[in-house]
């Protein structure tokens, strides 16, 4: 079983490092093919691939964050992480029916 870490931030990198997370994998950008059943995937994913991974099999653990507004689309450094309060939380993500849309008259 592998542990694969995406992230392309080297500070999201640098975090992972400092909790000690055991990580076999690093990747800036996940191919799905090569998730594998029973394998966990750390990082943040668009949606579409985050349920790719949990219909493999395999578990997913968002870095979620706390980010100010003012923050966004810059590198973040291991320590801003911490202050925007990095954490990993495991989420199961399946797609479901499309409802049927309606627009507003």
């Amino acid at each position: 079983m592998t542990t694969w870490f995406i992230s392309r931030h080297p500070g999201a990198k640098v975090w992972a490092a400092e909790q000690g997370l055991h990580i076999d994998q690093h990747l800036t950008h996940l191919d799905t093919t090569l998730v594998q059943r029973g394998d966990t995937v750390i990082g943040t994913l668009p949606v579409h691939l985050a349920a790719a991974v949990c219909s493999q099999g395999a578990r997913f653990f968002n870095l979620s964050l706390d980010l100010p507004a003012h923050w966004r689309g810059r590198e973040l450094s291991a320590d801003e992480l911490r202050q925007c309060h990095a954490r990993l939380e495991a989420f199961h993500v399946s797609p479901s029916p499309l409802p049927e849309l309606t627009t507003a008259p």
